[in-house]
């Protein structure tokens, strides 16, 4: 894509199927669309399980912002919906494994009635902005 506007597909993440994982722009910014915890052949990992789900997305949220030259440390925003904010202990402990208590980004969590497909206990989506 040419213009302001630059989609990746990042490798080892299940290909994206109505939405671009990583849209960065020319002001350095990146948007990772809500990651799942999908492995990266697209089949979901940890059914009924919320702490294999938070580390196999922030998993994906790493290869992702990876993917556009970006890490954890560039995150400025990171969003959470989950089914049940009883799964919130597990985000936090995967989150705990990237972004150390002193770094955390600003956050939002939302509990949804449901997501994409119901094995799915979680989805995050994340922004990051990129050292000029």
């Amino acid at each position: 894509m040419t213009g302001p506007i630059r989609i990746t597909a990042p490798d080892g993440v299940a290909p994206a199927a109505a939405y671009a994982h990583v849209v960065m722009g020319t002001g350095r910014f990146v948007a990772v669309s809500g990651q799942l915890a999908l492995d990266e052949e697209g089949k979901p990992v940890g059914e009924g399980d919320p702490a294999a789900q938070a580390r196999q997305v922030f998993e994906n949220l790493r290869r992702c912002l990876a993917a556009a030259g970006a890490g954890f440390d560039d995150v400025v925003k990171l969003t959470y919906f989950v089914t049940d904010m009883a799964h919130m202990p597990a985000i936090r402990a995967a989150r705990a494994e990237h972004i150390p208590q002193d770094r955390l980004p600003a956050a939002s969590a939302v509990q949804v009635a449901a997501l994409v497909r119901p094995e799915f206990l979680m989805e995050i989506e994340a922004f990051a902005i990129l050292p000029a």
